[in-house]
């Protein structure tokens, strides 16, 4: 096996074990409606064995940066549908990836309502809205009900998803958003049954898997975690244990996969407890997509050491769309420019070109 082998996921064949990661890129200018210029994005890396898209809020409080799409109003469903015809066409496999904030997010998002969280912890630090830089505020500690309000929201995402064609979803469990701040005992501080035990803290999890699983079927689900994550400052006391067992407790579900964000070199520099990737899959026995920082090379080794099943690619694939390609023939990869992630034109988004058009 090797990065161009083909890879069972359920009911889904991919080409490549290659896989595009989600990316936020600020482009859904007009109401978080996807458009244009991001269906030509997609259809340009159509070649990945996988596309997972950028996430996609599943509510307007979920919400937590400018110009990141939703998939909530008919509106955003209907203008997805342009992006999901556009891949297809191409001959490529597409899975939203579906997302709540929770308290990493700011009033100015959200009509001057406080962010949502398992527990009132700020997370330190400033956060960049459509005024600039804010700093974070204390988040609105939700009940049950909301709680259970928010399971049904992403189910309802899911069918949204499906019905605009796109081949699956995933759900954002990683990278300190809102099911994050539920697994982990650095931001869940609840005292009822969502938090204390990893079993509770991971009740809001399973619950989604559950409801989503239930909406559009298991065998088109995947989960993203970060064990290791310290992004949005999240922290965990003892999360070998506690991924253990959520990864143990995931092979009850059929999922498509499982992604896990491996350490990165910043998670590493604010002090994160690792979880090797050699722990995630001795207790997940399902596909296992593994993401962060990886190069053609050591995604290769990392798959025929058995690791992982795929590797997904995020910032090289903002400026190599075609990224198969130039892994098959060692071309050298174009550079990627960080200034132009965020911003709201075709600059650094669509008007990277492919070797075989230069050469």
């Amino acid at each position: 096996m090797n990065l161009f082998s083909n890879l069972s996921i359920e009911k889904y064949t991919l080409k490549n074990r290659i896989v595009m990661a989600p990316m936020t890129r600020c482009r859904a200018v007009q109401n978080g409606c996807a458009n244009d210029l991001m269906a030509e994005y997609y259809a340009q890396r159509a070649s990945a064995g996988l596309i997972i898209t950028e996430a996609t809020q599943i509510s307007e409080m979920a919400i937590g940066y400018p110009c990141t799409p939703g998939i909530y109003t008919n509106e955003q469903i209907a203008a997805w549908k342009k992006v999901t015809d556009e891949v297809h066409a191409k001959g490529g496999l597409i899975f939203i990836q579906l997302w709540h904030v929770g308290r990493v997010s700011h009033s100015t998002f959200l009509g001057g309502k406080l962010p949502v969280a398992p527990s009132a912890i700020k997370p330190s630090g400033e956060h960049f809205t459509f005024e600039g830089m804010k700093p974070f505020e204390t988040p609105k500690v939700l009940t049950i009900s909301e709680i259970k309000s928010i399971v049904q929201e992403f189910a309802d995402a899911a069918k949204n998803a499906i019905e605009t064609g796109f081949d699956g979803v995933e759900i954002h469990g990683a990278n300190g958003y809102l099911i994050d701040q539920f697994l982990r005992d650095g931001t869940n501080q609840r005292t009822d049954e969502y938090g204390g035990t990893i079993e509770n803290r991971s009740r809001f999890l399973f619950e989604i898997v559950q409801a989503v699983s239930e909406a559009i079927g298991s065998d088109k689900i995947g989960v993203r975690l970060s064990p290791s994550g310290t992004f949005n400052d999240m922290s965990d006391s003892d999360p070998q244990e506690h991924f253990s067992y959520i990864c143990e407790k995931l092979n009850d579900y059929n999922l498509a996969y499982l992604h896990i964000v491996d350490a990165l070199e910043g998670d590493i520099r604010h002090g994160a407890n690792v979880v090797e990737l050699k722990l995630i899959r001795e207790a997940y026995k399902g596909v296992l997509i593994t993401n962060g920082g990886y190069d053609k090379a050591r995604g290769e080794q990392t798959i025929a050491n058995n690791l992982a099943d795929a590797v997904a690619y995020g910032a090289i694939y903002i400026s190599n769309p075609d990224l198969v390609e130039r892994f098959k023939i060692d071309a050298p990869l174009n550079k990627v420019d960080p200034s132009v992630f965020y911003t709201q034109d075709a600059k650094g988004y669509t008007d990277y070109g492919n070797y075989s058009d230069s050469h």
